[in-house]
């Protein structure tokens, strides 16, 4: 597992990025939506990679099927005992 993040500081800032993409006050513009969930995104592949789960965030694009997927990707790195 060289080269990677200790796993502690990842899950450390996938909760920090949670935190703030739940308080995003009305009105914040799409960039900054995004760029959030791209960071949480980012976050969770390499959770992923870390643990050795399997995830498919990079295929699928944005929409209902990739929101389903990182729902599925939180629920392994839980099962793994990452708290988020």
């Amino acid at each position: 597992m060289s080269g990677h993040r200790p796993i502690e500081q990842i899950a450390a800032d996938l909760r920090r990025v949670r935190r703030v993409r739940a308080c995003f006050e009305p009105g914040v513009s799409a960039a900054k939506k995004i760029g959030a969930r791209q960071a949480y995104d980012a976050l969770l592949v390499q959770a992923c990679t870390a643990l050795g789960v399997e995830h498919r965030l990079r295929a699928l694009p944005e929409g209902m099927d990739r929101e389903i997927e990182r729902f599925r990707v939180e629920e392994c790195l839980r099962h793994q005992g990452m708290s988020l």
